[in-house]
């Protein structure tokens, strides 16, 4: 594949996305930058900035939508071992589960047909500060460490986006 298809199906992909969220969660979304500043608050609006709390459901819950993208190229560099059938294998063996003992509500887990080698998935949260309490329990728990050595997938590095609905989304 060229390089311009390939930034081309990226682009898809990822206009893709935005419309499916939008349609089903029609979310005020911020977008959460990776090894920058953590956002101040997820979730009800009363919690919120008021730049971005407008919109948003007072009894809105935090959502985060994480894209993991399998690393084709690192496949069998020192530890990593696997592709994104082993990183689907994980979730479905205990991933899922491990969030959901911390107290994550997984809204769904999902294959990207444009990025056969991504997994999407949507999280829930009462708040910022609850997502910041089941990340600590899921990170310190020793299923997770044994878990990550038996599927250790090389990842590139994740799209995440930090959301709260708005306040006439049927999903709050």
């Amino acid at each position: 594949m060229t390089k311009r298809k390939l930034i081309t199906s990226s682009i898809l992909a990822s206009l893709a996305l935005v419309v499916v969220v939008n349609a089903f969660i029609l979310p005020n979304m911020i977008m959460a930058a990776q090894n920058a500043e953590p956002l101040a608050a997820c979730g009800p609006q009363s919690q919120l900035p008021g730049e971005v709390a407008t919109n948003v459901d007072p009894n809105a819950r935090c959502f985060e939508l994480r894209m993991y993208t399998a690393d084709s190229e690192r496949d069998g560099v020192g530890a990593f071992k696997g592709g994104i059938n082993d990183l689907h294998q994980r979730f479905r063996e205990e991933e899922v589960a491990l969030f959901e003992k911390h107290g994550a509500e997984i809204i769904g887990v999902w294959q990207d047909l444009e990025k056969p080698n991504t997994l999407i998935w949507m999280l829930a949260y009462r708040d910022l500060a609850h997502r910041g309490e089941v990340w600590e329990g899921f990170g310190a728990d020793p299923a997770w460490e044994a878990l990550r050595l038996k599927y250790n997938v090389p990842l590139q590095r994740p799209q995440v986006f930090m959301m709260s609905a708005t306040d006439y989304s049927n999903l709050k």
